[in-house]
């Protein structure tokens, strides 16, 4: 893959943002401009199954996206693409795309990042759902890497963390919390 021997860059936007799975030599809060972070991937694996699906983030067209770059070191990428694979692309509901993207520390641009995104034809791509029913299948998803509702409430708090109020995120996650308590 890395014919070049250069680093590789990696753009993680939901849970590679606090669980990465893979070595890197740096982590900087970035921007990539094109896609945006959204609710729009059921789950029938990590936080969800089949038959009762979780619902899981996914980069979707149009406007932007703050998250996390990762530089690898070239003589892991190839391992880290393989291991990306099989994580991000377990029911090939997620497509490897190379995007541009902007380290917000030092304004410095990078090409050719990996990332992935969601793929509108696949049968688990969930589009733009209403709140309620965004928090219906989180509250009660759960699959090979967890309950839904930590997936959200990990989301919630990494995104604090980096100084980013999402009032749409944490609003879903007082609704599913919300949920949870009536049962």
């Amino acid at each position: 893959m890395d014919d070049n021997f250069q680093d590789l860059w990696v753009f993680g936007y939901g849970s590679l943002m606090w669980r990465p799975g893979f070595e890197y030599l740096e982590r900087h809060q970035a921007r990539i401009a094109g896609y945006h972070r959204a609710f729009c991937v059921y789950s029938h694996h990590h936080r969800g199954t089949p038959e009762k699906p979780g619902l899981v983030l996914g980069l979707t067209r149009g406007g932007a996206c703050r998250g996390m770059l990762y530089r690898v070191a070239a003589a892991n990428a190839d391992d880290t693409v393989a291991y990306l694979r099989e994580r991000e692309q377990v029911t090939a509901v997620y497509r490897e795309v190379r995007v541009n993207a902007v380290k917000l520390d030092d304004k410095s641009r990078h090409s050719n990042v990996l990332t992935y995104v969601a793929e509108p034809g696949h049968e688990q791509y969930a589009g733009r759902l209403d709140a309620p029913t965004q928090a219906q299948l989180i509250a009660y998803g759960e699959g090979k890497s967890g309950r839904n509702p930590e997936y959200l409430a990990s989301m919630v708090e990494h995104l604090r963390e980096m100084g980013i109020r999402d009032s749409g995120l944490e609003a879903l996650l007082l609704d599913v919390e919300a949920k949870l308590a009536a049962d």
